[in-house]
């Protein structure tokens, strides 16, 4: 518990720094030929799979590592508020506005 604040702030820092690390990384490590490979979806994912997903997740993590269920159990939230449909607004707020102030 008394380390989840710098684990947060360690996982956005990385998370924000992805874009920047990732394209060298993975120019070093794949051919020209792999970069253009072009790949089909194989299935369209159900809205049922899409709800079920976050919640079975966090029960999972709950289980096998119930320090880390707070910080995965916000994620989930998130994705199952943009995924239910049902709080369009409050998603969009969150996904938007809230999540840049509190960025700063």
């Amino acid at each position: 518990p008394e380390l989840l604040g710098a684990i947060a702030v360690a996982a956005y820092s990385y998370m924000a720094l992805v874009p920047l690390i990732q394209p060298p990384i993975m120019r070093a490590l794949t051919s020209e030929k792999e970069r253009k490979i072009r790949m089909v979806q194989l299935r369209t994912v159900s809205k049922r799979e899409k709800i079920l997903f976050p919640v079975v997740l966090l029960l999972l993590v709950a289980l096998l590592l119930p320090d880390a269920a707070p910080l995965l159990g916000m994620f989930c939230f998130g994705n199952l508020m943009r995924e239910s449909g049902v709080v369009e607004r409050l998603s969009d707020t969150v996904q938007n506005g809230l999540i840049n102030i509190v960025t700063i």
